[in-house]
């Protein structure tokens, strides 16, 4: 597996390198995954690939200084603010189940699962949990592939395919500000349904996980 280290940028840049590995991997015709951590300054909203834009408060994300994307994948919207955002490309073939969408996002995710465990964090795949009315923030929805600890989201993953090739990120909530949440999304945040590594674990640094995640 090719290992890109850790590294903080702007949403945009973040995204871009997202999709220049993948079309690299493509051109390349690369067999062996890439796994890439990053962070991002400053915090910054990325919307799903098709996801509406209506509900965005561009003056209130100015004032805080937050950048907003679109990204490749699906999905709904996302605060990337205290977390650890991963991305795994990889060639559809690389995987046992590689044509299946859920079970290749399952077959990712494991290796999440291993390392979080090394750590003492046990993490499983989320059941489908369904809201009433429209929700904009991605965290709030938990499908069979996500990662929860003792039921509540931790790891929320999208992926794109494009010629024969998967990309796969997702975000790892360190700590979230609810209210702030709140403001941004304009709903109501269930803190029952997420959870954040600081309150598994308030003496678990973001270093500590990055090492660990940097050893695959």
């Amino acid at each position: 597996m090719k290992f890109i280290p850790y590294e903080i940028n702007s949403g945009s840049k973040n995204m871009q390198i997202d999709s220049d590995l993948l079309d690299e991997a493509i051109e390349k015709q690369l067999t062996e995954p890439i796994f890439r951590l990053y962070g991002w300054s400053p915090a910054c909203v990325s919307l799903g690939r098709n996801q509406r834009d209506d509900f965005v408060d561009t003056k209130l994300l100015k004032e805080n200084n937050i950048d907003i994307v679109r990204r490749l994948t699906g999905g709904r919207a996302l605060l990337h603010d205290d977390e650890i955002t991963y991305s795994y490309v990889c060639p559809v073939s690389a995987l046992k189940n590689g044509e299946n969408v859920t079970e290749s996002y399952k077959e990712i995710s494991k290796i999440l699962i291993d390392v979080f465990k090394k750590i003492g964090i046990e993490l499983d795949f989320g059941g489908i949990k369904k809201y009433k009315g429209h929700v904009d923030y991605c965290m709030l929805i938990s499908t069979g592939a996500d990662l929860c600890w003792h039921g509540r989201k931790l790891i929320g993953s999208a992926q794109f395919r494009k010629n024969g090739y998967i990309l796969q990120h997702g975000s790892i909530l360190y700590d979230y500000n609810r209210d702030f949440l709140e403001k941004i999304f304009k709903e109501d945040v269930d803190t029952s349904s997420i959870v954040s590594i600081k309150e598994i674990n308030p003496e678990l640094t973001k270093d500590e996980i990055i090492e660990k995640l940097s050893k695959l």
